[in-house]
């Protein structure tokens, strides 16, 4: 394989599952691989997460497992706690501002966040930074030289703020300033290259139009899709009761991994896993030979628990489900019920149709006679999409 062909190679690696490489494609990212290489140095690849909430999902490893594919090609992965800029909140994809977090807040949240970053990448080859450690120092004088760099125009055409403003919703000044700062911050650490999801493309992009204004070499860019959640539908969030959290209990993951829609089986192995290409053909030629989805759901699940708890809670989490449902304790045709935003425990039993009553429903529960999962339900158990709902020895629903 020439040096060439090695390069092309890498990128293919970076980019699997569908990495956007801005600007000029995946040739900008060649470009830079060769660059750093000839300097004999390694890229310093930027991925900003502000720690708004501390339980992240397998949506939030998506740009994780991208920084870990750099690492293991011998780049510095620079890891970005934004401790000032959650203050103020990104307001990416919202009718209105986000509730500012206070300082407080933000260490309690980024302590969980890192422990839970440590299942995916090696924090010791790992620069973990606080932007608050530059940004809580600038001067109003440098803070509105900053703003100079950037025009009005150039805000409101990013998307969330224009589709606000035309829906007449509030647009608050103090939220234009948040992809200024996360520019800013790319010029801090002196990025070459920075990681984002694809809601993201203003934000990242703005750190390439402040580079260049300081004077350095602007960095590309690597926009990931946002991954779809468990109803095959909209992209991974709490707010969707889609998703599969990194803090779930292996049985857990494993029995939700289990009601993935068949087509999104690709898309998970090169998203949410350390899939190397070789991996990735093998996965493709089983789907091109027609294997059985649920013998492929079944790897994928595995593979997820024996990166987030040890080779033996995957398998003790298989023989669980093999002997819940394979062995048919389980019925596999379940009846379904479609779980709306807000809806508790109680409120499926009761509309569900699986008691008569929520007085019913919360006797039940106190009895210990509803599962979730195969687990002890509780008065605050929370319900998500996937789950398998269990009333007495007979009675089940499943989540949609």
């Amino acid at each position: 394989m020439t040096l060439e062909e090695e390069f092309a190679r890498q990128a293919d690696y970076l980019c699997m599952g569908g990495a956007e490489v801005l600007p000029s494609g995946k040739q900008a990212l060649i470009s830079k691989l060769k660059k750093a290489q000839s300097e004999n140095r390694p890229l310093r690849v930027k991925l900003g997460i502000d720690p708004t909430g501390s339980d992240l999902h397998l949506g939030h490893t998506v740009c994780l497992q991208i920084l870990k594919r750099f690492q293991n090609l011998g780049h510095l992965p620079v890891l970005l706690i934004g401790g000032f800029t959650a203050q103020l909140g990104d307001p990416t994809g919202r009718n209105e501002a986000r509730p500012p977090l206070t300082e407080e807040q933000v260490k309690e949240n980024s302590g969980t966040f890192l422990e839970q970053v440590a299942k995916v990448l090696d924090l010791s080859k790992t620069e973990v930074v606080n932007n608050a450690d530059w940004l809580s120092g600038l001067s109003l004088s440098e803070l509105l030289k900053l703003a100079s760099t950037t025009t009005i125009n150039q805000l409101i055409a990013k998307e969330a703020f224009g589709e606000r403003l035309d829906k007449g919703f509030p647009l608050y000044l103090h939220e234009i300033f948040y992809p200024i700062l996360q520019g800013y911050d790319s010029v801090a650490i002196k990025a070459d290259i920075e990681i984002g999801g694809m809601d993201q493309r203003f934000n990242v992009l703005a750190g390439r139009d402040l580079q260049k204004h300081f004077g350095q070499d602007p960095q590309i860019v690597l926009l990931m899709p946002l991954l779809v959640g468990l109803d095959g539908k909209k992209k991974m969030s709490k707010t969707s009761n889609n998703y599969i959290a990194l803090l779930d209990k292996p049985e857990e993951i494993f029995g939700k991994t289990m009601s993935l829609p068949d087509e999104l089986l690709m898309t998970w192995f090169e998203l949410v896993l350390p899939t190397s290409l070789e991996r990735r053909d093998e996965v493709k030629a089983k789907i091109s030979n027609n294997i059985n989805p649920r013998d492929l759901k079944m790897e994928l699940a595995r593979e997820i628990i024996n990166l987030y708890y040890s080779p033996e809670a995957a398998f003790n989490a298989e023989q669980d489900f093999i002997a819940k449902f394979q062995k048919k304790e389980i019925p596999i045709n379940i009846p379904e019920f479609k779980l709306e935003p807000d809806k508790s425990l109680i409120d499926v039993l009761a509309e569900s149709g699986l008691v008569s009553s929520k007085g019913e429903a919360k006797r039940l529960i106190a009895g210990h006679g509803v599962q979730i999962n195969s687990q002890k339900a509780s008065l605050d158990s929370l319900v998500v999409i996937g789950d398998i709902i269990q009333v007495g020895k007979r009675k089940f629903v499943k989540l949609i």
